[in-house]
């Protein structure tokens, strides 16, 4: 008999567990269907190219789509050293090194289609988020900065600590590769450089400081939720985003170690 575990849905698909080896993810609305086909096309291409396993799927039903990976063991990291930091800047290095033209010859939205997202998503920030704050002086800031910014790099776009899995200390891979596409390599770097304390063994790993930009992503991120929940009708996401964007967040004390 088939066994069938819920993995958890995201804000476009739905994962289950099969029989404890396979991940099969579902679209949750119509429109999410072609970023998976876009993660069967991509993914087996890209995974020979990167020094960290990640997830191979195959489309396996239609109607409704069903794609399906082997599972990636392991579990999140949440608190990486400085060997495993500096690892993932390499990786990340690595995966930013990728011809972005090759990579979207197999389905990765190029560098026209992810500028033509971000105009339209933070036209919609300045104009239904920024007056909602008390002072959008420094949202504003970040907007027109990375307004500017090109997308020129193929990127994972949404690395944090669940999506980077670890077995007894060693990196084991990384998941969750739904919002790949070309674009500003400081959004990988958002969260090892602004939340593990890691800035110099990941600057290391990596060969470049990219904290300034990273910090503008941070101050963007939540804009995001708000607009997700607005369209949705989610008024906790809209209220919790808001919250943060009000708020001044903090990095955590850097470790030189």
């Amino acid at each position: 008999m088939t066994r069938r575990a819920p993995l958890g849905e995201g804000w476009d698909s739905r994962a289950v567990l099969v029989d404890g080896r396979w991940v099969e993810r579902t679209a949750r609305h119509p429109g999410a269907e072609a970023a998976l086909r876009r993660e069967a096309r991509l993914l087996p291409w890209l995974a020979d190219r990167l020094p960290l396993p990640v997830p191979r799927p195959v489309v396996v039903g239609e109607s409704p789509l069903v794609v399906r990976h082997a599972v990636v063991p392991g579990t999140a990291l949440v608190d990486p050293d400085a060997a495993q930091a500096r690892a993932l800047g390499a990786f990340l290095r690595a995966l930013h090194a990728v011809p972005v033209g090759d990579a979207s010859a197999h389905g990765l939205p190029d560098p026209a289609t992810t500028r033509g997202w971000r105009r339209r998503a933070f036209a919609r920030f300045a104009a239904e988020v920024a007056p909602r704050l008390p002072d959008d002086r420094r949202l504003r800031g970040a907007l027109d900065r990375l307004g500017e910014v090109p997308a020129d790099a193929v990127v994972h776009g949404d690395l944090r600590a669940e999506h980077v899995l670890a077995v007894d200390g060693a990196l084991a891979g990384v998941i969750d590769w739904g919002a790949a596409r070309a674009g500003d390599p400081a959004k990988d770097l958002e969260w090892l450089l602004l939340d593990t304390g890691r800035r110099a063994s990941v600057v290391a790993g990596y060969g470049a400081d990219l904290t300034a930009r990273a910090r503008d992503w941070r101050t963007v991120g939540p804009c995001y939720a708000v607009v997700h929940g607005t369209d949705t009708g989610d008024d906790a996401l809209v209220a919790a985003a808001l919250a943060q964007l009000r708020s001044a967040g903090r990095e955590p004390v850097e470790d030189a170690r």
